[in-house]
């Protein structure tokens, strides 16, 4: 059984993932990231990763209303750091696969080999009809179609001297990226529907899943890692957690309680809207919705031993690979997480190894 993967999710955009006028306020800056990113190699975690957005759900908190670009980020702390996996976001939609190629060996070639491409075919239609580039006549299975092919064709620029395509979306002709990376960067993608384990199985090296259960997640999880398989390749399995952690479990479900009692529920609301949730049904939701709401993943609160435990629960329950971490309090919670946590998630990993 191989070790475990943790990483962070960097807050790239204001806020981080808390919804939240009373939760900790990181703020879309470099400095920000790069701190978070020197406490993740200091500590031991295995990657960094930061998401690509466009737009934000305003409410209060203006949240993610402010963000930095993900390659050009990404791009800085790999410069910055020499040991963490370096996974950078790009938008299928967006972005020609030859300027994908292009950038992301350049990335490979900053980080020493660690960069990692996560691939995101474009959800939210609001972030892109604002400078237009949604196309409101594809659907969920066109979007993945239109990816497959930006993939094939990304890889292929990473190992031939000439590649052409013509595909309904994007055209290459006699089309050159050189140099090749010395070695592939890994390729991520985050999603659970039939057509992103397809893809996921297909192409990816890391999937990022998301369930309501952990009876779901295993499920989920052994579907990619069994067609991955039967197509002759492995394909890692994660999920995201929030790691609210205090001496005490009681001072951490304080923390959990302060933090809920300033949930931002009109950013909340907004945020179901860009889900295709209508307006009414939107902000019915959130003004029902109790102090939970404002974390955006599932969250362990507790001490120390209470963290460990429920995190080799999950992973090993869910059949994970790994876990993208999420700290509403970057410094502090890394720092302590690493001090505490860390080391003892390790030694059970090597034990079970």
């Amino acid at each position: 059984m191989p070790a475990k993967e943790y990483g962070v999710f960097l807050p790239i955009a204001n806020g981080g993932w808390m919804l939240s006028t009373t939760a900790p306020h990181p703020e879309a800056t470099y400095a920000w990231n790069k701190r978070a990113a020197l406490h993740a190699e200091a500590i031991g975690l295995d990657f960094i990763m930061s998401m690509a957005k466009w737009r934000g759900f305003g409410g209060s908190t203006d949240h993610w209303g402010r963000s930095l670009e993900s390659m050009t980020m990404m791009a800085a702390l790999a410069e910055a750091t020499s040991r963490v996996k370096i996974w950078a976001t790009v938008h299928t939609n967006v972005h020609n696969p030859a300027i994908a190629a292009k950038m992301f060996t350049t990335l490979q070639d900053i980080s020493g080999g660690r960069a990692g491409m996560n691939i995101v075919n474009g959800a939210y239609a609001g972030e892109f009809e604002q400078y237009g580039e949604w196309d409101p006549r594809l659907s969920h299975e066109d979007r993945y179609r239109m990816t497959d092919l930006w993939t094939e064709a990304v890889t292929r620029l990473w190992t031939e001297d000439s590649v052409t395509m013509h595909t309904p979306y994007f055209d290459l002709v006699d089309c050159e990226s050189r140099p090749h990376p010395v070695s592939r960067p890994t390729i991520i993608n985050a999603g659970k529907s039939e057509d992103a384990r397809r893809f996921q199985a297909t192409y990816a090296d890391g999937a990022f899943l998301g369930a309501a259960t952990l009876d779901d997640m295993r499920v989920l999880s052994a579907d990619v890692h069994g067609r991955a398989k039967a197509n002759g390749r492995v394909c890692k399995t994660y999920s995201m957690l929030t790691v609210v952690q205090d001496e005490t479990d009681e001072l951490a479900a304080k923390k959990v309680k302060e933090w809920g009692a300033g949930l931002d529920r009109e950013a909340l609301t907004h945020m179901r809207r860009t889900w295709g949730v209508p307006e009414d049904q939107a902000r019915a939701w959130a003004e029902g919705a109790d102090g939970e709401a404002a974390f955006q993943t599932a969250y362990v609160a507790g001490s120390a031993r209470t963290v460990t435990d429920h995190i080799e629960y999950i992973v090993r329950e869910a059949d994970l690979d790994g876990l993208m971490l999420i700290f509403p309090e970057y410094d502090k919670d890394m720092l302590l997480f690493g001090e505490t946590v860390l080391p003892a998630l390790r030694d059970r990993d090597e034990r079970a190894v």
